[in-house]
């Protein structure tokens, strides 16, 4: 198990990195923690949201907060992958030379991904899997740590191409962004970065790239009992069930994969809270975000306005609580 001093330490670290990001993100608390949390496991997140949620800001608001490189992509129909990974150059001066692309960086903002054809979105993609990228014959190593953060538009249904399913189930988390309280709206106009400029809310650095790699460490040697681990596969096999009530709306469960990562969020989660072991109400808090796009719903579910949640929420509450 984790060191308790240590564990202490983590959760008053991770309340400072929340207490600083809010200086100048206004709401937004479960997105600023789940992306936190995305970052913990060494795993990356995709976003949904409409514009104007401040999806950038947050993103950026949280390299600098953590000590960390962060380079944005906009996302376009003419997006080469070689803009993403970079390319072998030539000049008659200085010869063969490799321009690395923007994804050599901590934090990348991968903004408005499906507005790219597969073959783009697929670059970003395998860069996430393999944590290095080849140009011309050599491979070179990604910093750490990194961590993309996928934003798509639910509004926009032409010029967009729909990430594959396969795809998707490489980001760790999915999240969803919605629009703010009227309080913390009227909190936005003070806050707005229109009227002010990034910089001049002076946010601090809590940590730095080495200690992010450490707490992902730490991570990892947070408990997880036998009974916990049942649970988790008690909750993935039922998305898989088509003999309930809700089954007839699913087409694809989880795979192990989806298993997998619950289990290392739930470690995440638990450490966030201060402990150093899993708790049920540490996976029941991971299952939105973990499996919201890994199961698969069918024509059926649309027709009717079942949501991936809706069956999430079914799926928690017939699973028996250890």
């Amino acid at each position: 198990m984790v060191n308790k001093n240590k564990e202490v330490d983590v959760s008053i670290i991770l309340t400072e990195i929340e207490k600083e990001v809010s200086g100048i993100i206004v709401g937004q608390k479960e997105i600023i923690h789940g992306i936190l949390r995305g970052v913990l496991c060494n795993g990356h997140v995709l976003v949904e949201g409409v514009p104007g949620t401040a999806k950038t800001l947050i993103v950026k608001s949280m390299a600098t907060v953590l000590g960390c490189d962060m380079k944005r992509i906009q996302f376009t129909v003419d997006l080469l992958p070689t803009d993403i990974t970079g390319i072998m150059s030539y000049s008659p001066e200085k010869g063969f030379k490799v321009e690395k692309g923007p994804i050599f960086t901590n934090f990348v903002l991968a903004d408005e991904i499906n507005r790219s054809p597969p073959k783009t979105q697929s670059a970003l993609l395998e860069a996430m899997q393999e944590k290095s990228v080849t140009i011309a014959s050599d491979t070179y190593d990604l910093p750490k740590p990194f961590f993309v953060m996928a934003t798509e538009n639910p509004l926009e249904n032409s010029g967009v191409y729909t990430l594959p399913e396969a795809q998707v189930d490489r980001f760790l988390f999915k999240l969803l962004i919605g629009y703010p309280s009227a309080k913390e709206e009227q909190g936005v106009l003070k806050k707005n970065t229109t009227t002010s400029t990034f910089e001049s809310y002076d946010l601090k650095a809590v940590l730095n790239p080495k200690k992010i790699v450490e707490l992902q460490e730490k991570v990892k040697e947070v408990f997880t009992s036998e009974i916990i681990e049942e649970y988790i596969i008690r909750i993935v096999g039922e998305s898989r069930n088509k003999d309930w009530e809700m089954g007839k709306y699913i087409s694809y469960g989880g795979s192990p994969r989806a298993s997998i990562a619950l289990y290392i969020a739930s470690k995440a989660e638990a450490l966030m809270h201060g402990r150093d072991y899993v708790i049920p109400e540490d996976v029941r808090e991971v299952a939105y975000p973990v499996l919201r796009h890994r199961i698969i719903l069918n024509y059926e579910a649309e027709a009717e306005g079942i949501t991936t949640d809706k069956v999430i929420k079914q799926i928690l509450s017939k699973v028996s609580v250890p």
